[in-house]
């Protein structure tokens, strides 16, 4: 039998300390590619003998793996997630010699750290943290990330576990202040926060823009406690979401596409004159909070986001687009319960409406169908 080549080990240039019962940690750099030429994901699984849970880890995300892989495959970028790896004890440390810097604060050694590679299942390392940032690592064409690397030594299965639902127990950032950053971050981002940008950058011209009809109206997270803006921020980033992902949409046209940039200042045209005309149309539910008001409350600005791509649809290329829909708007004004009184078509009275799925496509269907019939003139 020929018996396999023995893999050379990985020597790399590191800092260790200790923490907890006297524990070995390490940080130190590695090329990307290399991180799971050393390390195994010990994945989630039930044993065929018993039935024993084994592992740790979720199963890949394939779409998350790829959308990283496409952003490191941009060039150059900036990339210092660190990924944590538990380590065997097969590892050595040997630190450097040498006279100490007058000053130094005396935590760490360092050293280079040598890792012996080893075929898939046997390795001497376990991804704790970062399995589908390492699975895209080792498919990016970049070659040339370097990531860093926290280790820190165990074979201990238990302590695997607990130091990764330590890690990944932390709260996320709240979408909302990703949302309200993006506008002001150049960067090349992944494809799922880019896209995020523009209805978050449309909402800051709504916010700030002399002219805009919400100028004023809209709470973001970086507002102070006693700020007066009653619509929801969300609200008005799902509608310009909706409508940039519908062909349909009021806003698609203007989405670019074909090596063409996105508009963003015809989307916001757009967006100011549909919602110039419904200030217009319904003044008396128009800058109130939203337990005053259902227009303002976010259940309402989502449902007028699909009435809006409905009218804008109808009304493009007729003349004046804004008296167009500010009339469209007038016409179903009269059955519309947006401070008082009940929706016919939902069985519900103004201020039931909640911000729920359910609510919100009830009442998108039922504004929708008002203006069928004004437009027809079958209103009952």
């Amino acid at each position: 039998m020929t018996r396999k080549p023995k893999l050379n080990p990985i020597v790399v240039r590191a800092v260790r300390a200790r923490q907890g019962n006297n524990v070995e940690v390490f940080a130190f750099f590695l090329p990307g590619r290399a991180v799971l030429d050393v390390a195994d994901i010990a994945r989630v699984h039930r044993d065929d003998d018993g039935g024993n849970l084994q592992g740790f880890q979720r199963p890949e995300i394939r779409s998350h793996v790829k959308q990283i892989a496409d952003f490191l495959d941009h060039g150059p970028v900036l990339f210092p997630n660190a990924i944590i790896l538990a380590l065997s004890p097969e590892i050595e440390f040997r630190a450097s010699r040498g006279p100490a810097p007058e000053g130094l604060i005396e935590v760490s050694q360092a050293g280079t750290l040598t890792i012996p590679v080893h075929p898939e299942g046997k390795r001497a390392a376990w991804i704790v943290d970062g399995q589908q940032r390492s699975l895209a690592l080792a498919r990016t064409k970049n070659h040339d990330i370097v990531v860093p690397v926290v280790g820190f030594i165990s074979a201990d299965i238990d302590t695997h576990r607990e130091q990764f639902i330590l890690v990944n127990k932390a709260k996320p950032l709240p979408a909302r202040l990703i949302n309200e950053l993006l506008p002001e971050t150049s960067a090349f981002l992944p494809r799922d926060l880019s896209m995020r940008r523009i209805p978050s950058e449309l909402v800051n011209w709504l916010t700030r823009r002399p002219g805009s009809p919400f100028r004023g109206l809209v709470r973001r997270i970086s507002d102070s406690d006693d700020a007066k803006g009653v619509v929801i921020d969300t609200a008005l980033i799902s509608v310009i979401k909706g409508s940039l992902s519908s062909p349909l949409g009021a806003l698609s046209p203007h989405k670019g596409g074909g090596g063409s940039p996105p508009d963003l200042e015809a989307m916001y045209q757009q967006l100011v004159v549909f919602w110039a005309a419904a200030k217009d149309a319904f003044p008396e539910a128009w800058g109130l909070p939203p337990t005053r008001s259902r227009l303002m409350h976010s259940a309402g600005i989502q449902a007028m986001g699909f009435l809006m791509d409905r009218l804008v649809a109808r009304t493009q290329g007729g003349g004046d687009q804004s008296k167009a829909l500010l009339a469209a708007l007038r016409a179903i004004r009269s059955r519309c319960a947006w401070t008082e009184g009940s929706w016919d078509g939902l069985g519900l009275a103004w201020d039931e409406v909640q911000s729920v799925p359910r609510h919100i496509r009830g009442l998108a269907d039922n504004l929708i169908r008002l203006d069928y019939e004004a437009s027809r003139g079958t209103a009952k």
